[in-house]
């Protein structure tokens, strides 16, 4: 799984395996290891919710999936969900899980699990 962080937006892309794995299990988590402190994000579904949703604590970027979304999502066409959050501060968030597709650049990265790129 990847993740971009720019200012007040995150971003996951999860490969084919990923997205098998957190359909099947509902939760999907990978760690950094750091010199001092483990830094974890990972991917949730979540009974209640209508939309994505996010939090950060104890050094886990947490990102909350609406349960009815993953029924399917490893195998139909669906690229991903996105939603502009607010946080209980009044800031808006704004969170985007999509499919991993391969590059069209080249690229020095593994790709055997990403998805075909539409586009190639």
């Amino acid at each position: 799984m990847k993740i971009r962080i720019r200012e007040n937006s995150v971003r996951y892309r999860l490969t084919k395996s990923e997205v098998e794995a957190f359909c099947k299990r509902g939760y999907f988590i990978q760690q950094t290891e750091f010199n001092t402190s483990l830094f974890c994000y990972e991917i949730r579904t979540k009974d209640g919710i209508r939309n994505l949703e996010t939090d950060f604590k104890n050094n886990t970027i947490s990102i909350y999936v609406p349960n009815s979304y993953t029924t399917d999502w490893h195998t139909n066409s669906i690229v991903g969900f996105s939603n502009t959050y607010t946080t209980k501060q009044g800031k808006e968030l704004s969170i985007l899980v999509e499919k991993d597709f391969v590059c069209m650049d080249e690229t020095v990265e593994d790709q055997s699990d990403n998805y075909p790129n539409p586009k190639a």
